[in-house]
């Protein structure tokens, strides 16, 4: 990857809807040239794919947690992640260190569904404790 690979990227995450030569008119390069470079990206990987970004709450999804889970001994990553998957409010989940086994991230509707949602993940067989922290404001959101 170069410094030319690295400029498509920007432009990409900054709006991948723009034409190719769109991008091409930014890097110096023709249209077929974009389109070469950004299939190699998406076959080796770089680029996993293109998605609409949606406002949560423009879906009435407005309220937003950052929950830890704390797991019985042998608790696996997959397991982990099998488990989170069946909760649509998760959007979100990750091993970490310290003391929780996993951090999550749950967007709701209010309060309620948030409790509702953390009564399911608690009901997961290996999960034995949950600490919250639900968010007040976002102060960066890059995506």
């Amino acid at each position: 990857m170069d410094d030319i690979d690295r400029r498509i990227i920007t432009a990409l995450s900054e709006d991948a809807r723009q034409s190719y030569a769109e991008i091409g008119a930014l890097v110096a390069l023709s249209a077929p040239a974009v389109k070469r470079r950004v299939d190699r990206l998406r076959a080796t990987g770089v680029v996993k794919g293109f998605t609409a970004l949606v406002d949560p709450a423009a879906l009435g999804w407005t309220t937003e947690a950052f929950v830890e889970l704390f797991c019985t001994g042998r608790t696996t990553p997959a397991q982990l992640a099998e488990a989170v998957k069946r909760h649509p409010e998760v959007v979100g989940a990750y091993t970490v260190s310290g003391e929780a086994d996993a951090l999550v991230h749950i967007r709701a509707a209010d309060i309620a569904h948030l409790e509702q949602t953390l009564e399911r993940l608690r009901g997961e067989q290996f999960i034995t404790q949950t600490r919250s922290m639900i968010v007040l404001s976002r102060l960066v959101d890059s995506l």
